[in-house]
């Protein structure tokens, strides 16, 4: 695994790098008008990034480019897998929520697990923008970063893709569910 730094070996690293190139060509959808050397030269400018990829990948993610930010000259890497992250399933919203429950804790929350692999989880507005790319999470279903107001309440979101569509639904911050998991962002 990636150092507490997130320092990979060479090895690690071009495993990655490698698992990232064959991605970014075999789903040239996602990322219309990018060229992988320009997103190399990106990834190479900036090895603090290289551990968080990392282990979206070990965890299942299968992070990939979805797009390219103008202003801020980053790349933006989403979790790709077809369902949601199977290492990262099985997990309640956040810390707050886990310390709630009275028996059967999970050993860790969605933001705490996103928080150690230093992705952001994807908003609402993120998953429906994924979700034009290609169908996810058709059989598991994905935490969502949840907006104040209604973390407040004691609820957190996820969504899904069924019948032809995504759906946004509510939950108890403090459940979880073998087929319920988290995608994540990261900007490089």
């Amino acid at each position: 695994m990636a150092s507490e730094k997130g320092e990979l070996t060479a090895e690690q690293k071009d495993e990655l790098f490698g698992a990232l190139k064959a991605r970014f060509e075999k789903n040239k959808n996602r990322h219309a008008g990018l060229e992988w050397a320009d997103v190399l030269r990106k990834l190479e400018a900036h090895s603090e990034k290289w551990g968080s990829l990392y282990k979206m990948e070990r965890t299942g993610g299968e992070p990939d480019v979805v797009g390219y930010d103008a202003e801020t000259n980053e790349y933006l890497f989403y979790d790709c897998s077809a369902e949601s992250p199977k290492g990262r399933r099985s997990v309640c919203y956040d810390p707050e929520a886990r310390n709630a429950r009275k028996q059967n804790k999970p050993e860790t929350s969605a933001l705490e697990m996103a928080a150690d692999l230093g992705i952001e989880l994807l908003t609402e507005e993120q998953y429906r923008e994924l979700q034009k790319l290609g169908e996810f999470d058709t059989k598991t279903s994905s935490w969502l970063k949840t907006p104040a107001d209604i973390r407040k309440l004691g609820g957190a979101i996820f969504g899904d893709f069924r019948y032809g569509r995504v759906f946004v639904y509510h939950n108890g911050a403090d459940s979880y569910y073998g087929a319920r998991g988290f995608r994540g962002s990261l900007r490089v």
